[in-house]
């Protein structure tokens, strides 16, 4: 018992700062939304159709960037000195945001061919412009934040994504609605505040890197080829998960803008309570992928399972409270009977999905830990496009269940794609077994 305990408490002691970060992100963007919503209609339009593009092609920088902790983890199991890698990681983020920037202002000429209401294209475009330079600023921070992660050192990055709520909130307001000097720019000044505040958050984390570590310079070998190995799938399978997602509101919104809106708000409530698992994977990659480099087997499984039993926990506790107050947990966000009606049900679904949701996040932590993401990867195709869309189609337009068909059907893969990763972990942790005789 006191074994497992250390576990818990070995995991929590990085995962609890994570959640706050990870809280933090999602404040960012919520005042994001609060302020254009406060400007004008066409501003949150226009920053809603600019982001829902331009995350699409930020996140999968970030995907590979995320892999840079668990990577270095390994390293520092083994034995090496990782305070070398810190050049190398930044070269390869800067690289990284310069394909990103490039890809998204080639995406600027193709905005007037999307068919958005002429009044609002001038000021996504403008979104797109600053928000292709922001890059490298969101990418310097991701790539610090990681790299102090495999450090275990979580707690400054996390409490500076806190204080860059209000920051960001603060230079909204300055430059959408502009103060003396500084003009009235709406779209365009959110655009500029996101970007300062990404180069703060970037700058502020480089510099306590210096302080907090003893940086060194030295050769490295085969590091890129680590990231791009394990980086590429698993930033590939987060875009497929994202798409498969976006896709259906997409698909539901062609149908009655209803639907559409229960699924944002319907995600919204599951992306809240995931962010405890998220934080638990993140802790669990940096803590299996140590204990893989060290090549001390029995630590590693003793991690993963307990990763895996507290997600399961959470997730418990967060499908309890959707399952007994459904009606006054969707209030909170709508007073809106049609909207109401068509979420309450599906809560109940949503409630099954959340366990998987929270199993598969951890499970693809840990697939992180062993530098072995393809697997992630095919099973998110697998479970988002071969099995949940064709058949959330049939459920929704054959059986005519609509958005609640989706939805079954997103359960149902979520199932699969947690059996499969589970296969292949027992597969992995077999061959250790083996490998300790």
């Amino acid at each position: 018992m006191q074994g497992r305990l250390f576990y818990v408490k070995d995991i929590l002691k990085m995962a609890i700062p994570i959640i706050y970060g990870n809280i933090g992100f999602i404040m960012i963007g919520v005042g994001d939304v609060v302020v254009a919503g406060r400007h004008s209609t066409d501003t949150l339009a226009a920053i809603s159709i600019a982001t829902a593009i331009t995350n699409c092609i930020m996140i999968f920088g970030i995907g590979i960037l995320c892999t840079i902790s668990a990577i270095l983890s390994n390293y520092r199991g083994e034995g090496k000195p990782i305070e070398k890698y810190f050049y190398p990681s930044m070269q390869f983020a800067m690289i990284l945001a310069l394909f990103v920037c490039f890809v998204t202002l080639g995406c600027i000429p193709f905005i007037d061919k999307l068919g958005f209401a002429a009044n609002i294209v001038p000021a996504v475009k403008d979104y797109f412009f600053i928000t292709a330079f922001a890059a490298f600023g969101g990418y310097l921070h991701c790539m610090a934040k990681e790299y102090l992660q495999a450090f275990e050192v979580v707690v400054f990055p996390n409490l500076l994504t806190i204080f860059c709520i209000f920051l960001n909130v603060a230079l909204n307001i300055l430059f959408a609605f502009g103060f003396g000097v500084i003009p009235e720019m709406g779209a365009k000044g959110l655009a500029i505040a996101s970007l300062l505040t990404r180069y703060f958050m970037g700058l502020v984390l480089i510099a306590y890197c210096y302080k907090k570590l003893d940086i060194q310079k030295g050769r490295v070998s085969g590091y890129f080829k680590d990231l791009i190995k394990v980086g590429l799938p698993s930033s590939l399978a987060t875009v497929v998960e994202f798409a498969g997602f976006n896709i259906i509101a997409v698909v539901m919104g062609r149908i009655s803008g209803v639907y559409a809106a229960a699924h944002n708000l319907l995600c919204t409530l599951t992306s809240v309570a995931f962010m405890i698992p998220l934080a638990i994977s993140n802790a669990v990659a940096v803590k299996v992928g140590f204990t893989n480099g060290a090549r001390v087997y029995k630590s590693l499984k003793n991690y993963a399972y307990t990763g895996l039993k507290m997600s399961v926990f959470v997730m418990a506790c967060s499908v309890i409270c959707l399952a007994f107050f459904p009606n006054i947990i969707i209030r909170l966000f709508t007073n809106d009977i049609n909207l109401i009606n068509v979420c309450v049900p599906i809560v109940y679904v949503l409630c099954f999905f959340q366990i998987f949701d929270g199993l598969q996040v951890t499970l693809g932590g840990i697939f992180k830990g062993l530098k072995n993401t393809k697997i992630v990867m095919i099973s998110n195709i697998i479970s988002y496009w071969i099995i949940a869309f064709p058949l959330g189609c049939v459920l929704a337009f054959s059986f005519k269940l609509n958005l609640l068909g989706f939805w079954c059907a997103l359960c149902i893969s979520s199932v699969l794609l947690c059996l499969i990763m589970f296969i292949f972990m027992f597969s992995k942790f077999k061959k250790f077994e083996i490998k300790s005789l």
